[in-house]
């Protein structure tokens, strides 16, 4: 077994499991896909990067906000994500297991780990923590549940 393999298996794949037999229901069906469009492509942390660059008194947390996010995209999506390799856990659980996993979501065609929504939104609400906690701790919650969308759906 490779590391892959087991941390897949002792890890990923009990968790999500328990994640949809325990947690699944109508409301959060609903919800999440809609919370996970805020993290797609980081589109939500650049819009609110350049809101703030407007603001000479937020000036500072948007342009930390944005090179958080570049760096982000370099280290994450660019570097990290392809050395990794690892494939969604819905399709290695159909690969190895032939079980295969009803999303609400399309298929994503690149590798899941790390995640790309979770580290720019992780990225973005910890600039926004430092600098303003008015502002951070709100994001920091959003943060939190676009993390469990990538999970959940």
């Amino acid at each position: 077994m490779n590391l892959f393999s087991f941390l897949a298996e002792s890890f990923d794949l009990p968790i999500l499991d328990w994640i949809a037999a325990n947690l699944w229901c109508p409301f959060l069906d609903a919800v999440m896909p809609v919370i996970t469009l805020l993290g797609d492509a980081g589109i939500f942390w650049i819009a609110i990067a350049v809101a703030l660059l407007f603001f000479k008194k937020t000036r500072r947390v948007g342009l930390g906000m944005g090179i958080a996010l570049l760096m982000g995209l370099i280290l994450c999506n660019l570097t990290l994500k392809p050395l990794c390799g690892r494939p969604r856990p819905y399709d290695y659980q159909e690969a190895v297991f032939g079980k295969v996993i009803p999303l609400l979501i399309e298929r994503q065609h690149d590798f899941s780990f790390p995640s790309g929504h979770t580290i720019a939104s992780f990225e973005a609400a910890t600039v926004m923590l430092l600098n303003s906690p008015a502002l951070g701790i709100p994001a920091m919650i959003l943060a939190v549940l676009i993390a469990f969308s990538r999970m959940y759906l």
